[in-house]
């Protein structure tokens, strides 16, 4: 079986992971009001192991996520051809971000319309909204990419992939491939510098329709890294035995940035606050640094164990683009309900996230995967028994 026919379990598994972690990571917003002070369902009960746990993951979450999109956009070319990637990625990627999108906002209205008449201790946010329907202006709107921003700047990096194919860049593409595999993981962060630089620290995209430069350059390089990882995964296998070593050195760095963080403010209309460049440069360089350590653990670790076919996570790999795509509206739901109930932060970080995966995954297997939206996100599938 040749590598480009070969179905890549642990890139598939590793997928699913990062997608269902999407569900843990948006909970603990609700318990992080130190660096998400306006998340709609903010809570008063907080948690600092959530805090520490989850910024540290939100640094390369995204990041690793656009590593293994342009490995699997490499392994699609190959496999298919740049056109029929791209076909592939339109009814997979595109349709889907056109087709929920708007339903997705019409959840989010109607969670909210909710909370706002039934939730007694308001977040500051869903306070500002109840505050806000009483104007004559009428209710405040909210409409963004929200989650799924992250279908938008795939089809960005698509574009961009199909016009770098029509350049001359086979002799840096070669230049790359060769390169020392330490060599490389110390100049990635170098050049993630420069798309950290135009945003404010805490590298969220503000899920507007217009593309955010720092955006594409800095989730476009671990793209990019991906693209050529395909190509030559003697970048990845060096790290094989060494791997423990960038894991520390992503956590020893990740110390120093609770002191570097700029604070937010709980204020909607404030202009996000930025450091002084003696601060800056070095909480960039930290970030720079963890997002590409922690990819390289991630594509190791995920190798060494991920590797296999394996039943359930099969299943849980074709179904986390759908649990991904509606946990947010079911997450929050619960989240409001939860503002009124008494209980510790990770009681209700754990009770809101696992709910919310169970309630997709059922979903998912019930309604979905043997359905058009299952062939939309998936491809058609056939019963386990014929497989």
């Amino acid at each position: 079986m040749t590598r480009a026919t070969e179905r890549l379990h642990y890139m598939d598994n590793l997928r699913a992971l990062i997608m269902i972690a999407g569900i843990f990571y948006h909970a603990s917003h609700a318990y992080n009001t130190q660096t998400n002070p306006l998340w709609i369902s903010s809570d008063i009960v907080q948690s600092q192991v959530l805090v520490i746990l989850f910024e540290f993951m939100h640094i390369w979450r995204m990041p690793i996520f656009f590593v293994v999109a342009g490995f699997f956009t490499a392994f699609l070319i190959q496999r298919q051809g740049i056109r029929n990637m791209l076909k592939n990625r339109l009814f997979r990627v595109g349709i889907p971000l056109l087709v929920f999108w708007p339903l997705l906002m019409i959840a989010f209205y109607l969670c909210i319309l909710w909370a706002v008449d039934n939730v007694e201790n308001k977040s500051t946010m869903l306070q500002l909204l109840t505050n806000r329907q009483k104007m004559p202006d009428g209710p405040l709107h909210l409409l963004s990419l929200a989650h799924l921003w992250f279908l938008y700047y795939l089809m960005i990096f698509y574009a961009i992939t199909c016009a770098f194919k029509k350049l001359p860049l086979s002799n840096i593409k070669t230049f790359i491939i060769n390169i020392h595999p330490v060599l490389a993981i110390i100049l990635l962060p170098v050049l993630l510098v420069p798309g950290l630089s135009l945003t404010v620290i805490h590298i969220r995209p503000t899920h507007s329709f217009i593309p955010e430069i720092w955006a594409i350059l800095f989730f476009g390089m671990f793209f990019a890294y991906g693209y050529i990882l395909f190509s030559s995964p003697r970048l990845l296998d060096y790290f094989q035995r060494t791997w423990p070593i960038l894991l520390i050195s992503a956590l020893i760095i990740f110390i120093p940035i609770g002191y570097l963080y700029p604070p937010v403010s709980s204020n909607p209309l404030s202009i996000p606050f930025q450091p002084k460049w003696s601060v800056r440069l070095p909480l960039i360089l930290c970030i720079a640094y963890i997002s590409t350590f922690m990819c390289i653990v991630c594509l190791v670790v995920a190798k060494k164990v991920l590797n296999n076919h394996n039943q359930f996570m099969r299943y849980m790999s074709d179904a986390s683009y759908w649990i991904y795509i509606v946990h947010l509206p079911i997450l929050l739901m619960i989240q409001f309900w939860l503002l009124d109930q008494n209980a510790t932060a990770v009681n209700k970080f754990l009770f809101s996230s696992l709910t919310t995966l169970v309630i997709c995954a059922l979903s998912y297997i019930l309604f979905v995967r043997w359905s058009p939206i299952g062939w939309l996100l998936n491809g058609q599938r056939k019963p386990v028994f014929l497989t």
